[in-house]
C-alpha cells in the first residue's frame, strides 16, 4: 500500500488527511526505520508494508468506533505506537496513554511525540499489571486498546480494569479470534465487560484477516484484578 493508496482507503471510510498529517505520517515512518537500526521496533520496514500492516491496520479501530472530540485512549503495549498514535494523527482531540514494559521504546516515543508536535500525549514505562493497579489510570479511560499483545483471556485482564464504566476495550486480532472470543468469555464477564460489537474484514491488498471486537464496561472490576506481573500470562483466568 503506497501513499495515495493509503490516503483513498481513508477517504473512502470518511477519513481526509490535511498536509500536516501526510507529513506527520511521512515523518513516522521515516523515525521508525531510523531507530530500528538502533532497536528492535519492528519487523516491518518497507514504506508498502509500513503503511499498510502498521499505520491503516491501526486506524481500522476509527471505522467501527467514534474516536472524535476529547476522548481519553489508553493503548497497552503499544511498542512502536501502534495502534494509537497512528489514531491520535487522525484524531489529534484524543488524549492517549501508552504503557510499555520496555524503556527503549518508551524513549523512542517521546522522540516520536517532539518530531510529530504531538500534545496531549503521555508515555509511562510500566508492567501493564502494575499499571493497571495504579489509582492514577485505573478506570480513569474512555477506550483501552491493544494490539498483537497477548490472547484476548489475558489481554483482558491486562485493558479493562484501565476501562471507565460505561467506557469501551477495543482488541484488534487476527483470525484466530472467534476462538480467543470463546476462550475469554469468563475473564470478560469476571472483569465487568460485555461484548458489544465484533467487525471480521480483510486487510486491502493482502486480504488477510483482522477482527475487532468491541466490549463495554458495564461494571466495576474487582479489586485483586489484573493479578500480579506475569500472573495472567501464565495463569489466564478460565
Amino acid at each position: 500500500m503506497n501513499e495515495e493508496q493509503f490516503l483513498d482507503a481513508l477517504k473512502e471510510q470518511g477519513i481526509s488527511l490535511t498536509e500536516d498529517q501526510i507529513q506527520q505520517f511521512n515523518t513516522y515512518f521515516r523515525m521508525l526505520v531510523e531507530w530500528n537500526e538502533k532497536m528492535n521496533l519492528t519487523a516491518i520496514t518497507d514504506a508498502q508494508s509500513v503503511y499498510l500492516k502498521h499505520f491503516y491496520d491501526s486506524i481500522t479501530a476509527a471505522f467501527y468506533t467514534d474516536l472524535s472530540g476529547n476522548k481519553s485512549i489508553c493503548d497497552v503495549g503499544a511498542g512502536a505506537g501502534f495502534p494509537s498514535i497512528p489514531l491520535k494523527i487522525c484524531f489529534p482531540d484524543l488524549s492517549v496513554t501508552i504503557v510499555d514494559s520496555l524503556n527503549k521504546r518508551i524513549t523512542f516515543l517521546n522522540e516520536l511525540a517532539k518530531e510529530l508536535k504531538l500534545s496531549k500525549v503521555d508515555f509511562v514505562h510500566s508492567r501493564a499489571e502494575d499499571f493497571g493497579q495504579n489509582l492514577k489510570y485505573r478506570e480513569q479511560f474512555d477506550i483501552v486498546t491493544a494490539r498483537a499483545v497477548a490472547r484476548l483471556s489475558v489481554l483482558s485482564e491486562l485493558c479493562i480494569p484501565l476501562v471507565k464504566e460505561g467506557g469501551m476495550f477495543i482488541s484488534m486480532k487476527g483470525a484466530a479470534a472467534e476462538e480467543e472470543l470463546m476462550d475469554a468469555r469468563k475473564a470478560l464477564t469476571l472483569l465487568g465487560a460485555e461484548l458489544l460489537d465484533k467487525h471480521s474484514f480483510n486487510l486491502p491488498v493482502e486480504e488477510s484477516e483482522r477482527n475487532i471486537f468491541i466490549f463495554r464496561k458495564v461494571k466495576k472490576t474487582p479489586k485483586k484484578y489484573p493479578r500480579k506481573a506475569g500472573v495472567p500470562n501464565k495463569t489466564p483466568i478460565a
